[in-house]
C-alpha cells in the first residue's frame, strides 16, 4: 500500500462519519410549526325557523365571512366550535357553490340557502381534512356552517329560513 492510499482510508473514513452524523442530526431536528388556535368572534346572531309555522329551530351567534380571504380560510385550522356557534358565509351572488374541508379539523354540517335566506340543500357530517367537493346542487347565495350532527338533531329541511343580523 503506498503513502497516499494509506492516508486516504482514514480521511475518507472521517469524512463519512463526519457525514452520517450531520445527516443523522439533521433529520433528527424535526421542524415544529405551532398553529395558534383561531378564536371564535362573534360578529352576528343567526336564526333559524320553520316558514310555516314561524317555530325557531335554532339560534346561533355566528361568525361573518364575506370578504374573499374569510370565504377561503372557513373554520380551517380551528379544532372545535361550540354548538351554538356557526360561520355563515355571504357571497355577492347567487350559484352553485361547493365546499370542501381542507384544512378543517373537526365534522360539519353544511347549510346552502338561496338569496330569499331559504335552504336549498345541505351536506351533513362532511368529515375532518377530506378534500372531496361538496356542492350545493343549485344555486346559493349564503352557506352556513355548523357542527355535524345539527342538521337531524334541528331536523331542518329544504325550505326553512333563516334571519340574521350583524353586530
Amino acid at each position: 500500500m503506498n503513502f497516499k492510499s494509506r492516508h486516504s482510508l482514514p480521511f475518507l473514513f472521517a469524512l463519512s462519519l463526519a457525514s452520517f452524523s450531520i445527516n443523522s442530526s439533521c433529520k433528527e431536528d424535526k421542524k415544529i410549526i405551532k398553529t395558534t388556535e383561531v378564536p371564535f368572534t362573534k360578529e352576528g346572531e343567526l336564526t333559524l325557523f320553520k316558514p310555516t309555522s314561524d317555530s325557531l329551530v335554532s339560534k346561533l351567534d355566528i361568525e361573518i365571512a364575506d370578504s374573499e380571504y374569510d370565504t377561503q380560510t372557513g373554520l380551517m385550522y380551528r379544532n372545535s366550535m361550540k354548538e351554538n356557534q356557526g360561520m355563515l358565509f355571504v357571497f355577492p351572488d347567487e350559484r352553485p357553490r361547493s365546499f370542501y374541508m381542507k384544512n378543517t379539523r373537526f365534522a360539519l354540517d353544511i347549510i346552502y340557502l338561496d338569496q330569499s335566506k331559504s335552504i336549498v340543500s345541505f351536506q351533513e357530517n362532511a368529515q375532518p381534512l377530506n378534500e372531496s367537493s361538496l356542492p350545493s346542487h343549485v344555486p346559493a347565495m349564503y352557506v352556513l356552517e355548523v357542527n355535524a350532527g345539527l342538521v337531524s338533531k334541528w331536523r331542518l329541511e329544504v325550505g326553512d329560513k333563516m334571519e340574521f343580523s350583524k353586530n
